[in-house]
């Protein structure tokens, strides 16, 4: 247990001397005048309580060490995860509002059914770092990379159409998701890109051709999924992001195609992602300063229940 114990505060224990010098010094001085022969009577009795002297100094010493602060490092290790970083790119435009996605839920908008099945594949993902990027007229980092599924899928039950506007900004969204894997220092990162629409021209500010550069430099490779009828979606463009980046370009057309399409991009291969090592300080001065407390409380109740000033 006291292994490897140290105190940040080692110099406090010249505090010792003080008392010392008090107790030698500051002899207390009696009212002999009032109550003669006291003084006498008083210097035989406390010198001659060991038990009192004992307990006085116990807790002075105490509570110098609990002053000290005597502390441990206890070094702990996050364990290492075997998988991608991946950032999950979300159409939230107006056109995700469309129904009969879903044959045996009809009255579900396609962004009901995307949410649903992007959270069960979020649960399988449970060794996977992994951030989400909403996008329509703009897009926006919703959640930063993190391991914890509870927290990101709340975050997902929490999206809505239209929250970043309406029109398609499909080249921005891909530029954001880079941003969002650039700083991770992982071999494997994954962007999954899904829409159901084109890009809006006026709106989208990132040319095709830079958002590309951008996702082949940090060697993310992308996944792009089109939902909705073939024609609704530009197929073309979403297998340049594919072919540019070492991905694969997806199009389905019911909720039961895209869990299909999910399941196949749940196989992918993974690899290592470095643990970290954190440490972690444990103080102990509760327990110098718990004895130091009762040792002087119980020196205080001998001294008054034997009559001594």
């Amino acid at each position: 247990m006291f292994d490897g114990l140290y105190f940040e505060f080692p110099k406090l224990l010249f505090v010792i001397f003080f008392f010392i010098a008090c107790a030698s010094l500051c002899k207390m001085k009696l009212p002999s005048l009032y109550f003669p022969h006291t003084a006498q009577f008083m210097k035989n009795s406390v010198s001659a309580s060991k038990l009192l002297f004992v307990l006085k100094w116990l807790g002075i010493i105490m509570l110098i060490l609990a002053l000290m602060s005597p502390v441990k490092d206890e070094p702990y290790e996050l364990e290492p995860k075997d998988g991608y970083e991946i950032a999950l790119i979300l159409d939230a435009s107006q056109s995700m509002q469309a129904q009969g996605f879903d044959v045996k839920n009809p009255q579900l908008t396609r962004f009901d059914v995307v949410k649903d099945i992007v959270g069960n594949f979020i649960k399988d993902r449970s060794n996977d770092n992994i951030g989400l990027v909403v996008f329509g007229a703009y897009s926006f980092i919703a959640s930063p990379l993190t391991y914890d599924e509870n927290i990101l899928n709340k975050i997902v039950s929490q999206l809505y159409i239209g929250m970043a506007g309406k029109y398609t900004a499909l080249y921005t969204s891909l530029a954001q998701g880079v941003n969002l894997l650039k700083m991770s220092k992982s071999k494997s990162k994954v962007a999954i890109l899904l829409t159901d629409g084109f890009s809006t021209p006026e709106i989208d500010r990132i040319p095709f051709d830079v958002a590309l550069d951008m996702a082949a430099k940090e060697k993310i490779k992308v996944y792009p999924i089109g939902i909705g009828m073939p024609h609704e979606y530009n197929i073309q463009v979403l297998k340049k992001i594919a072919e540019r980046t070492g991905g694969k370009a997806f199009g389905a057309a019911s909720a039961t195609e895209l869990q299909e399409v999910y399941k196949e991009i749940d196989a992918l291969e993974k690899s290592e992602i470095k643990a970290e090592t954190f440490s972690h300080l444990k103080y102990y001065y509760v327990y110098p300063l718990f004895v130091s407390l009762l040792s002087l409380m119980l020196y205080v109740y001998l001294r008054n229940k034997r009559g001594y000033a």
